[in-house]
């Protein structure tokens, strides 16, 4: 009996600490058929490991930034299209962990293929990485479109998380059609309630988020 007890106490007790912050949710619960590649929690991202905080392949943000997602996917499925999300909220834990690596200057594993023309020092000056991130406050989302019958993402003419021009929302050496996916993605985000950033086409912070300036800590689990 005692050990009955103490099983439902520590199920319960789980239960209560996987529980979201007040505001927060999956955004798997509430947007349809959602493509998800977390670059964080595997090692395929600029640091080259997997980053702290990020324990789970699940996307979490504030309710409000799902929702307004949620209207963009479902105007994105009348042609045959759909988001793929690289990242969304971030915990602080995961922001120290950039701050570390950028430090170790000769820590340079992913640079090829991350941040060739840019040296690791620079990093900071050139605000790619920094001490605190609007990723953390829960409404600021890094992500492309995809075709949905075959989940390739469209051609945005740079890959996510590339340091430098390539990836500039006005980078003009573009290809028309690489132009064209571009322009799309920012004109369906913009024209709801998100916006862009200019070094980064693929990162976008709702306007009036609920959290700003506040920096979460949670586990993404």
């Amino acid at each position: 009996m005692k050990l009955s007890i103490t099983l439902l106490i520590t199920f319960f007790s789980t239960i209560c600490l996987a529980q979201l912050p007040k505001g927060f949710v999956y955004a798997q619960d509430v947007i349809e058929d959602l493509a998800v590649q977390l670059k964080y929690c595997q090692d395929d991202n600029f640091v080259g490991e997997q980053i702290d905080g990020y324990k789970k392949e699940i996307v979490i943000m504030t309710n409000q930034a799902a929702q307004a997602l949620k209207k963009i996917q479902d105007t994105l499925k009348k042609q045959g299209l759909g988001l793929k999300i690289y990242d969304a909220y971030r915990p602080q834990r995961a922001v120290n962990h950039f701050v570390r690596w950028a430090k170790q200057i000769n820590d340079t594993l992913k640079k090829h293929d991350y941040y060739p023309n840019v040296k690791k020092q620079n990093l900071f000056k050139k605000g790619y990485i920094a001490s605190k991130s609007r990723h953390s406050s829960g409404s600021t989302v890094d992500l492309t479109i995809v075709n949905l019958e075959t989940g390739e993402p469209l051609d945005m003419g740079s890959p996510f998380d590339f340091f430098g021009p390539a990836s500039w929302v006005k980078n003009s050496n573009l290809t028309t059609q690489q132009q064209s996916n571009r322009d799309l993605l920012q004109k369906v985000m913009t024209t709801n309630g998100f916006r862009n950033y200019s070094q980064e086409w693929w990162h976008f912070t709702l306007r009036g988020e609920p959290f700003r300036n506040q920096y979460f800590d949670f586990p993404v689990e």
